[in-house]
């Protein structure tokens, strides 16, 4: 089922159900059918992330993010304007994971409260 067709996409993108934190993350990003290029990443989310992107990219087009020290992410293109790209992970990044790249990329870092 194509991102764009489901709950977690309207979620992700309209509610912004998951909270966004400005950064900036050197990156790799590699376009289906493309070669990978060095992107900064602006934002981060569990959800999704917004880079910069010099070639267009294509609203539905999977793309793989590569971040220091982790394996590819791969996600889809939901936007792409003045040489920004919005994109949604195709499988939600683990909170942990996502908060020790905000710790390693942010000077506030995060914390979570404890339930």
């Amino acid at each position: 089922m194509p991102i764009g067709d489901n709950r977690y996409h309207t979620a992700a993108q309209e509610d912004r159900c998951s909270p966004r934190t400005r950064l900036t993350i050197p990156a790799t990003l590699r376009a289906s059918g493309g070669r990978a290029f060095q992107t900064n990443v602006q934002d981060l989310s569990i959800s999704g992330f917004s880079a910069s992107s010099i070639n267009r990219m294509h609203e539905g087009q999977m793309c793989w993010l590569t971040l220091p020290g982790l394996e590819s992410l791969q996600a889809q293109v939901v936007w792409w304007e003045n040489c920004i790209v919005g994109c949604a992970f195709e499988e939600l990044l683990s909170p942990i994971v996502h908060d020790n790249i905000l710790q390693r990329y942010t000077s506030t870092g995060v914390s979570r409260p404890m339930i």
